[in-house]
Parts: structure tokens; sequence; C-alpha cells
């Protein structure tokens, strides 16, 4: 049974005339039951041509009604009239074609001139075959897809052609069709193409998926079919960087919206040319969405920067705690690349103890995207059995917006602090204790001289909440301190030339300096914390 009745004959006859495909027919027709575009070609094809050739026959043998000229009486029209169709790129009908009664064989379909074969080959279970080849190979972990495709822009072209066309044909009956009524070419291949994936992947087409398979058609006579709308409509494409043709689908699609029915008809055939090749699959990719894991560092070397240190092409140090932790990860999730974030960030010479520093890494296209809380826990260990410089804890698999917890409110955030102060002057244990009595003290600390390069200058109010002094010897002592986050504290100790005001020399009134700087904490309540026992 065929999803088409009696008053779809005339655009269905017209549309297989030029060459159209009868999924091509169906979308034009505005059929919508998604079964009637699964049914292979060839099938598709032979029960169109019986459906218009019982049409013609009803027609025929009908008394009292005036019907439009049928197929037959067409087909046997003037031989000038069948050759001038031919060279406006129709498809000419065999023998067997015009009987409505050639075998398989006989009737195996040309090109489209609408969808360029997209509709037709590209769409049955060989085709699909070879992209399921291509992600059954590639190892990745997936319980469901989804499927994207790119179409050469000219398609937009030969559609808005064939649509003119069955615009007038449908005004002789005083019916009125839109663009917006055909069946999108992308949404008709979907629907065929997803319940063949289904079968051969064994997982469902879904939309939210982290596992794509895209799927890129060119077609050779891109710039042929469009060259035209660049001369009518030449606002509207603009060379731009890392394209190859200037023809994108935005850009016809514009185009197609600003030039007027003469003007198409002046520079397009219509219909459309029979092309001399369909489509081609020119590149076929499967890819993951990122997934995000989390946990906490600590640092406990001070030769250690948190990420690459490199200048002018040139490594500072060994490694770095984005790298240590990094490594494993790439290799367990099978990952391209990576992308590191944190709750702020310490020198390469201060330390981060307590409950240690936050921090979410985004893995890029993981082959693997699930493991179970033991093997996270491996993993964990993994990590911290390679080196003794950088331990991991709380580490888990979390959503991106989740990550959105580390750096919301981060500002208002607290962080605490241990410092050891060298002093210029000699000092007693009751010098130092009168900073113990100083709480909200609030800096004016403008962009110190050693970030200047990569931060804007300004002057920053910041907090500190408490400070605990403890008394080494006359020139040295330990100050513990909680802090607003973002206070630089070795500029809080020595000044930094007068950019932070009060600083620890102005207080004690004594030159002051840093010896060793310890994050004690970072008072971020996430990711949240595991059970690691």
């Amino acid at each position: 049974m065929i999803e088409l009745s009696e008053k779809d004959k005339p655009v269905a006859q017209l549309l297989l005339n030029f060459g159209a495909c009868p999924r091509c027919i169906f979308r034009f027709c505005q059929v919508e039951l998604q079964a009637s575009y699964r049914h292979p070609e060839k099938e598709l094809l032979c029960k169109l041509r019986t459906f218009l050739q019982s049409s013609n026959n009803e027609s025929e043998s009908s008394c009292g009604t005036v019907q439009p000229p049928c197929k037959r009486i067409r087909l046997e029209s003037s031989k000038e009239e069948a050759e001038e169709q031919t060279t406006n790129g129709s498809h000419q009908l065999t023998e067997a074609e015009k009987d409505g009664n050639g075998t398989n064989e006989d009737l195996k379909p040309p090109v489209c001139t609408v969808c360029l074969g997209i509709l037709q080959e590209l769409c049955e279970m060989d085709f699909v075959k070879a992209v399921c080849q291509k992600s059954n190979s590639s190892e990745y972990q997936f319980s469901s897809f989804v499927f994207s495709v790119s179409f050469p822009p000219q398609l937009s072209v030969r559609e808005h052609a064939a649509w003119l066309l069955v615009k007038e044909e449908m005004g002789k009956e005083g019916l009125l069709v839109e663009k917006d009524d055909i069946v999108q070419l992308k949404e008709a291949y979907k629907w065929i193409i997803h319940p063949l994936f289904l079968e051969e992947l064994g997982v469902p087409a879904d939309g939210k998926s982290l596992f794509e398979v895209s799927v890129v058609f060119a077609h050779p006579e891109t710039d042929e079919d469009c060259h035209f709308l660049a001369r009518t409509c030449a606002s509207c494409f603009k060379p731009a960087k890392n394209k190859q043709s200037v023809f994108t689908r935005m850009a016809v699609i514009k185009a197609l919206e600003l030039i007027d029915d003469d003007d198409f008809h002046k520079n397009f055939r219509s219909p459309p040319s029979s092309p001399k090749a369909p489509c081609t699959a020119v590149d076929i990719q499967c890819t993951n969405g990122a997934i995000f894991v989390a946990g906490r560092y600590n640092k406990y070397s001070r030769t250690l920067p948190q990420t690459p240190w490199i200048i002018n092409g040139e490594r500072k140090m060994e490694s770095s705690v984005e790298e240590l932790i990094t490594e494993h990860l790439i290799a367990t999730f099978k990952a391209d690349s990576f992308n590191f974030s944190s709750s702020g960030r310490e020198d390469v010479d201060v330390r981060t103890l307590g409950n240690g520093r936050p921090f979410a890494i985004e893995l890029v296209n993981p082959r693997r995207v699930h493991l179970t809380a033991e093997e996270m826990k491996a993993l964990q260990q993994t990590i911290n059995n390679s080196s003794d410089k950088v331990q991991v804890r709380d580490l888990q698999i979390v959503t991106r917006e989740a990550i959105g917890h580390m750096k919301e409110g981060e500002e208002g955030k607290t962080k605490s602090y241990s410092a050891l102060i060298w002093t210029e002057k000699e000092i007693r244990s009751e010098d130092v204790a009168v900073l113990d009595s100083m709480k909200e003290l609030k800096l004016d600390q403008k962009t110190p001289l050693r970030v200047l390069h990569r931060r804007p200058l300004a002057v920053r109010v910041r907090v500190i909440h408490t400070m605990q002094s403890e008394y080494i010897d006359e020139h040295h002592f330990r100050l513990q301190l909680k802090t607003q986050a973002g206070t630089y504290i070795k500029e809080f100790v020595h000044g930094d030339f007068g950019r932070t005001v009060p600083n620890i020399g102005s207080l004690l009134g004594t030159t002051a300096d840093i010896l060793e700087l310890d994050v004690e904490s970072v008072d971020v309540d996430w990711p949240p914390a595991l059970d690691n026992e």
C-alpha cells in the first residue's frame, strides 16, 4: 500500500518524469508516515509506478468526468517535446517503465535529480553496514547513539527548483504549497537510517547520547550548481578562512531566500538536470562526547608547577601536577586530549596540604565512558603509586554542570595558609603576637609585578580574616592565615615594593620576606567526599 492519494497524482507524476526518486516524491507530497520511506527503493519505485498506472487506467475508464491528461498521453506526445524534456534534465522512461511492468533489474533507478542519491543507496543497509564497521572498529563504549549528517549545499538549490515546479503544478488546482510543507531531506533520511542503525548496532538512537556518528556527503558538481547564486546574490558569499568553498549550506539558503522566482528560472534549469554522479560519503567520524573527572590533589613538592612550565618552547620543569594526574586518565579512558582546571592555583614552590585542592579534567573524545566505583578507586591508587609528589583523593566522574560548583562563588570562599617568615630586624614573641588580634584586615593589592605580564593592572581589595603567629627565633616566625580567596600571600608578607598595603613589613616596622608557603585548606565543598577505605 502506497501512502499517496489521487490528489497527489499530478505532483508525483511530474516529479517522476524529471527523475526524482520515490522518497523525494513522498517528501513533496507531504507523506509523514515514517514507515513509508523504509521500504527498499526498487520496491517503492515499482509500487509508485503501479499506483500511477492504475490511476491512469481508472481515469481512462471513467465516464462523465474530465481528468487531467494521463501519463500515457504525455509519453506518446511528439518526439520533439520528449527530446526537449530530456535536454532539460528529465529521466527518459523505458518501455517497461511506461507500462509499469518492468522487473527489478529493468527498474534500476537513476540518480535522483533532487537528492542526488542521498535517499537512494546512501540510506540502505549496505551503506549502514559500512558506517557501522567504522564505529565497531574504533573501540568506543556506548549504549546509544546520535547520528548527524552534512549534505552538499546544492541539494537546497535542486530542492528549490523542484518546489517551484510543484508549486506551479498545484497552483493549477487552486492549491498552495509552502516550502516548509515539504518533509525535510534530513528528517526523511533519519526516518530511514535510524532503524537500520538500531538493527546493526543493537542500540537506539538518542538525541542526548554522548556517542555521535557523523557522515559528511559531498558532490563534484556543487560549485557548478551554485555558482549562479554568487552572481545574483553576491552579498551572501564572503570568502572565509579555512573553508574550501564559499558555497556553505547557510549561505546558499540565505541566497535562495533573496532570489525571486523569475531570476532563479533564468539561471538554473527547472526541472534540475540529471547529475553525472551521486553524492559520496567523504568523511565518516565517530566521537564520544567529553566526560569529566573531578577530585582533590595534594602537592608535596616545592619544585613542581601546577601546569607545564614552558617558556619560549623550553621546558623549565620536568613535570607538573596536571601531567602526573592526566597521564593515567588519558590511558584509562583512551581519550584524545584533555582540559585541566582547578579551584585556584599554587606557585611552583608552594605545597598544597590538608584535604587538597579541587580539580576537574575534561576528557575529550574518550573511548571508555563508564568506570565502576571499584575501577575509579583502582585508577586513583595507580595515580598515587606513580609519584610521591602528588596524591589525589575523591576521584569521580561528574557532569559538566557540576563543575560549575567549583568555580561559583570562588571569590567569596576562604583559604588557609601557613607561611614561614623572615624579618630583617630582631623580633620578640610579643612583637609578632600583635598580629593575632587583627581580624578582617582589609588589603589594597595592586596586581603583583610577577603576574603583571598575564593579568590586567588593577587594585583589588582582599581580606585577611584571621592570623595566628608562632615565634621561632629573633628573625623567624610562622604565621597561620585564613584569607579571602584570591589574596596574594607572598605580596602581603613582603609588600611588593609598596603595591600591597598594609603588609607584614609595614605592620611590624621592618623588612619582611617569605621563605616557605603551604596551602593548608581550600574551603570549597566540592567534589563530594568519597569513602576511599
